[in-house]
């Protein structure tokens, strides 16, 4: 066996595990030592939060965006991307691009690191791709319509704004300060030897990465989590589901039930669960169906390649893919295992404690916060809520909208791997400071904790339901 079948088999009996590895939440007499009980605790969730990345993002978000990003590596050209991409590209073109292009693909950060790795490896300029980096996940379309109907319009519509200009200006900061490295990276880039002309038209080209795109935003299309669940015993509440590991689901309430306030989070054994059904809308009748609109894009894929590609491109094509993975997976798989150590480790009602005002700490701990923390696609809405509940200020809570879905800890160590130390610690400083700044700004303007906007909040509610 040689040594990437090693690698392999490795990755794979990593995810076999998470994935099917038997978990339960510990229980210690009131003679443990109360320290050793909380760092076993917070081992076992981290497990847990691993557990649930592995069933619900590995194969659905991360494996799909793996092979878009050798696709863009393989077929895509380096004049092309150099011309609308590249560091001497139009800027309103190439910024326009990158900071509107969340909307379409709806996909979260784990999606978007393969990609952002392979336009920056064939010469994508530091300033659009950094862009793309942090716009991309933060206007995921069911996001912000999420967020307008729980948490209120005008932080809807703050989160878009924001998230919009903020990738902007750090993209356009980060080529401005590293201009001369830029430079240097786009000369050498230039010199390399011209590849082979291209064997398929652009169209060809165009079409396979479309219907990988469509494949992903397919798979990872995420259920808002809201269910009606039934226990064995016979009652009945509504509930957002927060994760779901192999015997037991995480539930934020929203009402109280089992002697636990509405926004806190339960953690019930599917033995105790008689149904659990999820609330209709449009979104989860698309999500019921997705991996037949997944399985037909897949399809689609497959027939194309067979059709247009020769032997030589399908292997660079999985070549470039295995060279990503063994670069992003164990990056991103240790990330989300730390998080769920130290999230663990940190109550939410602390963590509302921190930040109940305007003020520029609380701004900036909800700020690094979000830049830690791992957000899945649409989950940091019901934890902001709760958060808010608790007592969380409208500024912080704009703040950690506009830095947890962009980045955390995983995706921090992915992005250190590809543009290296200097230009990740810029990055994540400007998305912390941007976001302390417009949660200060945005809390002066709506100080209230939970805004009085349910009538225009029912008008996005209305988008999402029949």
């Amino acid at each position: 066996m040689n040594r990437e079948w090693k690698i392999f088999a490795a990755f794979l009996g990593v995810f076999l595990f998470a994935y099917f590895v038997p978990l339960a939440t510990p229980r210690f007499d009131g003679e443990a030592d109360p320290l050793a009980a909380k760092i076993t605790g917070a081992i076992v969730e981290a497990f847990l939060l691993l557990q649930w990345y592995a069933r619900n993002h590995t194969l659905a978000c991360v494996a799909p965006a793996l092979f878009i990003a050798g696709a863009i590596t393989t077929f895509l050209s380096r004049e092309s991307v150099l011309k609308h991409l590249g560091p001497k590209a139009n800027k309103v073109e190439s910024y326009s691009v990158a900071s509107v292009s969340g909307t379409v693909l709806a996909v979260c950060s784990c999606s978007v690191l393969p990609m952002f790795a392979g336009i920056y490896r064939i010469g994508a300029g530091l300033g659009p791709a950094a862009c793309f980096l942090y716009a991309g996940p933060a206007i995921n379309v069911l996001a912000i319509f999420l967020t307008a109907r729980v948490l209120g319009f005008e932080l809807g519509v703050a989160r878009v704004i924001g998230a919009m200009v903020f990738g902007v200006i750090i993209g356009l900061i980060m080529a401005l300060l590293f201009r001369r490295s830029e430079d240097e990276r786009s000369q050498v880039t230039m010199a390399q030897p011209d590849p082979p002309a291209a064997s398929r038209p652009l169209w060809q080209n165009a079409s396979m990465l479309a219907a990988m795109l469509a494949f992903l935003v397919f798979s990872d299309w995420f259920n808002p989590g809201d269910k009606v669940v039934q226990t064995a015993d016979g009652q009945q509440f509504e509930a957002t589901l927060q994760y779901e590991t192999e015997n037991s689901l995480d539930l934020r309430l929203k009402q109280p039930a089992f002697g636990h306030e509405a926004s806190e989070v339960v953690r019930i054994a599917k033995t105790e669960i008689a149904s659990i059904e999820d609330v209709d809308t449009w979104v989860t009748r698309i999500h019921h169906y997705r991996w037949y609109l997944a399985g037909a894009m897949g399809a689609l894929v497959a027939v194309m390649s067979l059709m247009w590609l020769n032997p030589q491109d399908f292997s660079e094509w999985m070549g470039h893919t295995w060279e990503f993975s063994k670069l992003l997976v164990p990056l991103l798989f240790g990330g989300v295992f730390v998080v769920g150590f130290l999230g663990a480790l940190i109550p939410e009602k602390q963590v509302a404690a921190l930040v109940g005002d305007n003020s520029l700490v609380s701004n900036l701990i909800a700020s690094v916060v979000g830049c830690l923390f791992y957000f899945a696609t649409l989950t940091e809405v019901p934890i902001l809520e709760a958060l808010m509940r608790n007592g969380m200020h409208n500024g912080p809570a704009l703040a950690l909208l506009l830095a947890g879905p962009a980045l955390s800890l995983p995706s921090i160590l992915v992005i250190r791997s590809v543009v290296g130390n200097a230009k990740t610690a810029v990055f994540v400083t400007l998305v912390v400071v941007m976001a302390t700044l417009a949660g200060m700004g945005f809390g002066a303007l709506y100080p209230s904790a939970m805004t009085a906007t349910h009538q225009v909040a029912a008008s996005a509610d209305s988008s999402l339901h029949p």
